[in-house]
């Protein structure tokens, strides 16, 4: 199941982010992660099976305040089906051989 994690940082400066971006990158099943908000002080990633609880607390060790803003589930966009025929197979035409030739090379006799 992909979810789709958003986590408040304080985040105040580019090396800040820079780093929180790894530490993300570095966490088991994160597939994308990006820095969204109005400030640049929320961190996004998105994967399969992520421990957020683990994650949080990793960054609240290397950054300082962290919290867990939303966590749900990233639906696919549903394929509309459309009603087309399906083409109908389409098969060669069956290949015609030739019959063998009956041409001989021809035998020179032998002289001793």
């Amino acid at each position: 199941m992909k979810q789709k994690i958003v986590i408040q940082l304080s985040m105040s400066c580019d090396k800040r982010r820079s780093k929180a971006l790894t530490l993300a990158a570095r966490a088991a099943g994160v597939t994308s992660m990006g820095i969204t908000g109005d400030a640049r002080d929320q961190l996004e990633v998105v994967g399969d099976g992520v421990d957020s609880v683990c994650l949080v607390s990793c960054l609240r060790k290397k950054l300082g305040h962290a919290q867990i803003i939303k966590v749900e589930e990233v639906k696919k966009p549903e394929e509309k089906k459309k009603d087309e025929p399906k083409p109908e197979a389409v098969h060669p035409p069956p290949y015609f051989f030739y019959p063998p030739s009956s041409y001989y090379p021809h035998q020179y006799p032998l002289y001793f």
